[in-house]
């Protein structure tokens, strides 16, 4: 029971750390939008609450520091893994994209990040750990505090079966039409189009539940991703036209000689 109550603090602190931290990302790195990241409305990214509960677990393993951060690094990688996979079959949509990454498997995890998961892991075993045991002796013997992390969790639900509900919509409408929704794309394209159009764009429920709503953004999005390509097309034509074919030109013409 104990060691329960102590995951699922570490759990909700993690997700609202990993939030923030994916708030700036999007904001200062990514989209440069102040956009609100992960599938749930409210301010938690779960991925990471799952994180630090890893962190937690493997950092008592009696072994060489650097190899349990290793541990950690891959343990985690593996976790975003399958949280993807899970979203991408069951849901039809995709959290996140590393497709443009060097050595990415199926655009879900890549060497980069399992390295900034390995810096993560590194900065609470080395910094973090005697912290976190402090909080949670001080937690266990304040059990009071456990009605804080159960509102928490009474939140959490409550958003979760909201959020899905969206993405069941989004599911069926990918569905029909073939794609998978990347969803912080979505999102982006959602703000675009409240910008051009100069209405109130929502942080917190950008995505609205009204099925008329979503299929506006859908559609949107749709455009979005067939201009995208055809802009890649071009590109691609116009480096072909412009630097290979000039090349190949040179080539003949010395053969020739």
């Amino acid at each position: 029971m104990i060691l329960f109550l102590r995951l699922a603090f570490l759990f909700s602190v993690g997700s609202l750390a990993g939030w923030v931290l994916e708030l700036f990302y999007r904001r200062l790195v990514s989209s440069k939008q102040w956009i609100n990241p992960g599938f749930l409305v409210g301010p938690y990214v779960p991925l990471y609450g799952f994180g630090v509960c890893t962190f937690y677990l493997l950092a008592q393993i009696p072994l060489n520091g650097i190899a349990v951060v290793i541990i950690m690094a891959l343990t985690v990688t593996l976790i975003e893994y399958i949280a993807g996979i899970i979203f991408i079959k069951g849901m039809g949509v995709k959290l996140w994209d590393y497709s443009d990454r060097w050595g990415n498997i199926d655009g879900l995890i890549c060497p980069l990040y399992t390295v900034l998961w390995g810096i993560l892991g590194a900065m609470y075993y080395y910094l973090a750990n005697p912290f976190v045991k402090t909080s949670l002796d001080w937690l266990q013997d304040n059990l009071a505090f456990s009605f804080v992390i159960g509102l928490f969790f009474g939140i959490f639900i409550i958003d979760f079966a909201y959020s899905s509900q969206l993405v069941v919509k989004i599911r069926k409408f990918a569905k029909e039409k073939g794609l998978i929704v990347l969803y912080e794309d979505f999102k982006s394209t959602i703000f675009n189009q409240m910008k051009l159009n100069k209405e109130k764009y929502s942080f917190i429920f950008a995505i609205s539940n009204n099925v008329k709503n979503i299929e506006e953004h859908l559609n949107a999005y749709k455009e979005a991703q067939i201009e995208r390509t055809h802009e890649i097309k071009r590109t691609i034509h116009l480096f072909i036209r412009n630097k290979v074919k000039p090349k190949n030109k040179k080539i003949n013409a010395k053969e020739k000689n």
